[in-house]
């Protein structure tokens, strides 16, 4: 069977300048193979589509909704990300395979991955995330991950327990802002969809991110994306530009996918004047580190101002951090509800959730600068974007 596939798809690469679609391939397949029984010709036919069309070889582990994550590493093996658990998917591909993968993804975003550029992120049209990196960085040979965009909502009650669920529904409803905190693939963007699901349908929602991943459910969701530079280092568009430019469309709400740079300063400060309930999240181990994190990137926004000023700022504006973090069985939860302290207590916050057990109840008043349930275009009270 892969003889014949590979025939049909050589007999495409020499007639390259005939369009291609399955009817012609089923045809090529037949006059290659006109013995072959029906299944075992459709799926030739599905093989060969799938190298010509979409992301070849791949395209079946894109197509199966459970997989949430698919990497290709330098030596050609294939592994991929299934309810929490990474497999080897089997079979390996060939460098130049690889290559070719990468380069049907990035070019036609106007991006370029070679030697004097070797690394590249990237999105699919169904706002999966890529990364590439090709030698000489990639030792062994190009590596391609893709970080699959979960289709299917998952609600909040499958990631934390009833009444921590409780508790992250109120903290919407209040208007409280949140960021959420965790490492890489520890759930931080699923949880930030399922907070989304609470938040009133007729708030105009900015959200901020650099690859598009989030689906919220609003009736009035603007999505905005961060560019990187083109080929000639121009063009770029930065988180920390989108966010400015949000303060400027009216926002009811304001959710940043991932704060990481000089755009916290921003964040913190639209949290200060009037854009409540504002949604992000951090890469951190704990509430308290994810609250040092954010103080370091606000001060690499080169503001001149003293640490204890942006500590003070950040104490003021952000209202819970929410950790999570994935098991041993790749299941992921909230683990730790912090409320921040607004004094210059030295604990700097006050535990709600302890290893996902509610063990207090938050009490910093509820932010209403403008009221779950307001008419659509009713200004934030004090914000001055």
């Amino acid at each position: 069977m892969g003889d014949l596939r590979d025939r049909v798809h050589r007999r495409l690469l020499d007639q390259a300048d005939a369009a291609i679609d399955r009817e012609r391939v089923q045809a090529l397949v037949r006059a290659e193979a006109p013995l072959a029984d029906g299944l075992s010709a459709d799926r030739t036919v599905d093989q060969v589509m799938a190298r010509v069309d979409g992301l070849g070889p791949l395209e079946p582990l894109l197509a199966d909704p459970s997989v949430t994550e698919v990497m290709v590493n330098g030596d050609g093996s294939v592994w991929s990300e299934s309810e929490g658990r990474v497999r080897p998917v089997g079979g390996r591909l060939a460098a130049e395979t690889t290559r070719l993968l990468i380069e049907r993804i990035v070019t036609p975003l106007g991006l370029r991955i070679d030697r004097s550029s070797p690394m590249v992120d990237a999105r699919l049209s169904d706002g999966s995330r890529v990364n590439a990196v090709v030698p000489p960085l990639a030792v062994d040979g190009p590596c391609l991950t893709i970080r699959r965009f979960g289709a299917r909502p998952i609600p909040l009650g499958s990631i934390a327990s009833a009444p921590v669920a409780d508790v992250l529904r109120r903290a919407i409803e209040e208007r409280a802002n949140i960021v959420v905190s965790g490492g890489s693939g520890a759930g931080k963007t699923t949880l930030l969809n399922a907070l989304g699901h609470g938040i009133e349908a007729s708030e105009r929602i900015i959200t901020v991110e650099d690859a598009a991943e989030l689906r919220l459910p609003g009736d009035h969701v603007v999505r905005l994306e961060s560019r990187p530079a083109n080929a000639d280092g121009q063009g770029a568009v930065t988180i920390r530009d989108l966010v400015r430019n949000a303060l400027r469309m009216r926002p009811d709400r304001i959710v940043v996918g991932e704060v990481r740079g000089a755009e916290a300063f921003d964040l913190v400060l639209a949290c200060n004047t009037g854009h409540d309930g504002t949604l992000s999240t951090s890469h951190a181990n704990s509430p308290v580190d994810a609250l040092r994190r954010l103080e370091t990137l606000a001060l690499m926004a080169d503001v001149e101002l003293p640490l204890a000023a942006v500590r003070e700022q950040v104490q003021a504006g952000i209202d819970l951090i929410v950790q999570v973090a994935r098991s041993g069985d790749g299941a992921r939860s909230v683990t730790a509800v912090a409320e921040v302290t607004p004094t210059v207590d030295p604990a700097r916050v006050r535990p709600i959730v302890v290893d996902g057990h509610v063990v207090a109840e938050p009490t910093r008043p509820a932010r209403r600068g403008s009221p779950v349930g307001s008419a659509p275009g009713t200004r934030p009270a004090g914000a001055d974007g």
